[in-house]
């Protein structure tokens, strides 16, 4: 629902934090060799691609939250069409494509509804999402988030950082609904 945007936004945010250059995140590596980072979530090499052109660490370290607004919008809100997705599922689908990318995140919904797995958010997944029960599908969702991590390779790195999240962001997504 595009009146959750804003809220949504300022919650992923929140989680995401300031700067990062930790070089065991496969985010913080750019294409060409350099040792890039991460501001607010947003990775240096996603940053020269929205903004078309090379940035330096120093570039970064000054985004404001209102500066990669526009980026996550676009590229996550949007992507993920959750402005056509109910109170709560929006949130949900949205922060976690910022983690495993748009694609992972519908697919992820689709495999909580049952349906069948295509990466679109189209009139079949539009509809099983209204038959649906809004508090089981979150908690199909967070689960299915779960598994997705602790299945990861760098789960005992960053794995109590991921599940803490996705208990914020059920939490969260469940007050929504």
């Amino acid at each position: 629902m595009i009146e959750n945007w804003d809220k949504s936004f300022d919650l992923v945010i929140a989680h995401e934090g300031g700067f990062t250059n930790d070089q065991r995140d496969k985010g913080n590596h750019l294409p060409d060799g350099r040792e890039g980072c991460t501001m607010w979530g947003c990775t240096q090499a996603n940053w020269e691609t929205y903004i078309g052109k090379q940035v330096t660490q120093d570039d970064m370290k000054k985004l404001l939250p209102n500066d990669v607004k526009p980026y996550y919008k676009k590229f996550y809100w949007d992507a993920c069409s959750c402005d056509q997705l109910p109170s709560g599922m929006d949130y949900a689908v949205f922060d976690f494509a910022i983690n495993a990318g748009v694609g992972g995140s519908k697919k992820m919904l689709q495999r909580a509804l049952g349906v069948v797995v295509d990466g679109a958010i189209g009139q079949n997944t539009l509809k099983a999402i209204q038959q649906s029960d809004c508090k089981e599908l979150l908690q199909k969702f967070s689960d299915a988030k779960t598994a997705f991590y602790q299945s990861l390779g760098n789960f005992n790195v960053y794995g109590k950082g991921w599940l803490q999240r996705v208990a914020d962001v059920q939490k969260v997504a469940l007050t929504m609904t």
